[in-house]
């Protein structure tokens, strides 16, 4: 019998208890939790289930019983809590954004390589069924060319002008709220979708509210409560997203149309169990289940339960985490996103920030 991948939590806030529901469900150890005091890990183990608390996160990292750290920390401390876990050999999987700035991403990037510790970052949306089946009808030629690539990425969760989160202060968050937040997600999800890449864009930020709580009072906001964005791909086609985390009643939709010639692929991360495929004469909405949406490609492989019966975004992370922990120990996975996908997404978010600042069409590197 095998023996349990041992896992490490640094941070246990929301997505920290996703990850450690994805870690049981994978079949590995929660073994240790570190949280911004040692008395909040304390509490952290317990809630959690995990095996100890770790006095830091440095500690959890040298901790000889942990083999996979997983990353979940305001994105300013990502970069060096990264690294950190890089030069103790573990496999590490980082929350996004990766690093704040693309310097210290492409730097463990490079760091990664030279250990050859496997990498990650939660990328979790490929990880829908249906999602996989719009890449697979697409890569088979399905949609013709694909020529028009648009959609959103809504929430509503600072929709109050009191609502303050970390995510706000550019110091802790980075440069872009909205769109390094969940505006990555979308187009990283268009980039492993149809395979065209990005290359330059024009983006304009805005802000619901100019001011927003701190321990100080009201302060000026200094990061965008939405954005737009229009593109263009190495493949010649255009698109356009709208990011937003002000926009009531929209909890979390991400929402997608990748046009094509002969057919135009719909999904909706809100009823994420279906695909709708677009054509001339008659649309269709496939079902996830045998021969419906993710009964191609990979789609079978993170098809778990009958159809009729939803699969949601912690079956996705569960799906992400269980590829990550079998690359881990030798298998292979299609599609696992790694440091290099955060990577990418740190050089589209910087073309965003600079083609805000400067009002101006903005190249992405390649």
């Amino acid at each position: 019998m095998e023996t349990p991948l041992r896992a490490g939590l640094i941070g246990a806030g929301f997505i920290g208890s996703v990850h450690a529901h994805a870690i049981r469900a994978s079949g590995a150890r929660l073994s240790r939790v570190s949280d911004s005091t040692p008395e909040r890990a304390l509490e952290a183990a317990r809630r959690l289930g995990a095996e100890a608390a770790a006095e830091s996160a440095e500690a959890l990292i040298a901790s000889d019983d942990i083999d996979v750290v997983h990353i979940c920390t305001p994105n300013a401390t990502h970069a060096d809590l990264a690294e950190r876990a890089i030069a103790a050999g573990k496999t590490v999987i980082c929350e996004k954004p990766l690093a704040t700035s693309l310097a210290d991403a492409d730097r463990l990037v490079a760091a990664a390589d030279r250990a050859g510790v496997v990498t990650a970052v939660p990328f979790v949306y490929r990880y829908y069924p249906s999602v996989r089946e719009a890449r697979a009808l697409i890569d088979a030629g399905a949609a013709g060319r694909l020529w028009l690539l648009h959609g959103s990425y809504l929430q509503d969760w600072l929709s109050n002008s009191g609502e303050t989160n970390w995510r706000v202060d550019p110091s802790q968050g980075g440069g872009s709220r909205a769109f390094g937040d969940i505006g990555v997600h979308w187009c990283d999800l268009m980039e492993f979708v149809t395979g065209h890449r990005i290359t330059r864009l024009m983006a304009r930020m805005s802000n619901a509210h100019s001011e927003r709580p701190t321990a100080e009072g009201m302060k000026s906001v200094g990061t965008e409560d939405g954005v737009t964005l229009m593109f263009e791909t190495d493949r010649g086609a255009t698109g356009s997203l709208v990011a937003s985390q002000v926009s009531l009643g929209r909890k979390n939709k991400l929402w997608f149309s990748f046009d094509g010639t002969e057919a135009a692929y719909v999904f909706d991360q809100e009823n994420p169990d279906s695909l709708w495929v677009g054509g001339a004469n008659e649309s269709r909405i496939l079902p996830r289940g045998p021969g419906g949406a993710g009964s191609r490609g990979e789609g079978p492989d993170y098809s778990f339960l009958p159809a009729g019966h939803p699969q949601g975004y912690q079956d996705c992370f569960n799906a992400f985490v269980a590829d990550v922990y079998a690359v881990a120990t030798g298998a292979r996975r299609d599609g696992l996103p790694t440091f290099t996908d955060g990577r990418r997404a740190a050089k589209i978010t910087e073309a965003v920030i600079d083609s805000a600042k400067n009002e101006s069409w903005t190249e992405v590197l390649a």
